[in-house]
């Protein structure tokens, strides 16, 4: 090789070095308190992966799943606001205790099908949108959980088969709803269910099909009753310092790399109820199904008390979220 083909290749080398090293200029740890198989994570890396193409490789996600990096849902606001974390997959129910606004998604009965739960989430946007952002945030996307029912070691399909039953709930929502119906609920963060379940601190789960598969809660518990009680939302945030510090190129390419995560897991909701009871009937899980109107009822008059606190809480706001909600 003579010294100008050595010169060419050693230039070579150095663009190349260059693009290498631009090509991940920006690394981001990811947060999300759920098993790594979730509907939720599985939309974290179509979001990281589309984000890395539309930004041409220079954003890359590292993804922390059951939360391994060490914060719970109800930590992970304050931990973005702060900056603690760049970036964040959280269900917002136990953030009722900042706004209100995060226990409308769970509202006992309210929205049980992905189409209900999506414009609800719609007509709200507004109002998370201006949260995160008085939180030095900004919402980059929204996924739903499957409807939630419950796990136990029998049929809940019933009164009676609630009564006193010590039964994990998600927010307070579920709280006040169950113990209205009879049970003996705890609130509990997702990282603590399977503790209590292993040490008899909780003999039932109020969650979706979805969570207990993830969680092989047919290692504890042998029945899930559909009641179809709530679809609970998963919103992704970032850090507005990170977000204000991105060019306009890579926040569009953020935009578009959500907009893909979030039709991509409100599509999938319907398919992944018929997985997941595929997948529990494999393990020698019981689905209990066609449970009585009556039972229902009265679990929808024992939600009502929710209700009735979250408007009272929301005031002209959660009232107007409601009448639009209720135009069909």
């Amino acid at each position: 090789m003579n010294w100008i083909s050595r010169i060419a290749a050693g230039l070579l080398a150095l663009s190349l070095s260059t693009v290498m090293a631009n090509a991940a200029e920006i690394n981001w740890d990811m947060a999300n308190e759920y098993n790594d198989t979730s509907i939720h994570a599985e939309g974290d890396k179509v979001f990281a992966k589309a984000l890395e193409e539309n930004s041409g490789g220079k954003i890359k996600i590292t993804h922390h799943f059951g939360g391994s990096i060490g914060f719970k849902s109800k930590d992970q606001l304050d931990a973005v606001g702060d900056g603690a974390l760049p970036i964040a997959d959280t269900y917002v129910g136990p953030l009722g205790g900042i706004n209100p606004m995060f226990l409308l998604p769970s509202l006992p009965f309210l929205a049980a099908t992905p189409e209900d739960a999506r414009r609800l989430y719609e007509i709200a946007k507004p109002e998370y949108e201006a949260i995160f952002d008085a939180n030095n945030q900004k919402l980059l996307y929204s996924s739903p959980w499957p409807p939630s029912g419950i796990w136990a070691k029998k049929p809940v399909d019933n009164k009676g088969a609630l009564t006193n039953l010590k039964i994990r709930t998600y927010d307070a929502n579920g709280t006040v709803t169950l113990k209205e119906a009879g049970a003996a609920p705890i609130q509990l963060s997702w990282a603590d269910v399977v503790p209590q379940l292993s040490t008899g601190g909780i003999s039932a789960v109020l969650t979706s099909a979805e969570g207990g598969t993830n969680a092989k809660f047919w290692e504890h518990l042998s029945h899930f009753t559909e009641v179809n009680y709530a679809m609970p939302l998963n919103m992704v945030h970032i850090n507005k310092d990170v977000w204000n510090g991105l060019s306009p190129d890579l926040q569009k390419a953020v935009m578009d790399a959500a907009k893909t995560a979030e039709d991509r897991n409100w599509n999938a909701v319907k398919a992944r109820v018929a997985q997941n009871y595929a997948d529990m009937k494999a393990n020698n899980m019981t689905v209990v199904q066609g449970v009585s109107a009556e039972f229902l009822g009265e679990l929808n008059t024992a939600g009502q008390k929710a209700l009735a606190s979250w408007l009272e809480k929301t005031g002209d706001t959660g009232k107007a979220i409601m009448d639009a909600y209720n135009k069909k």
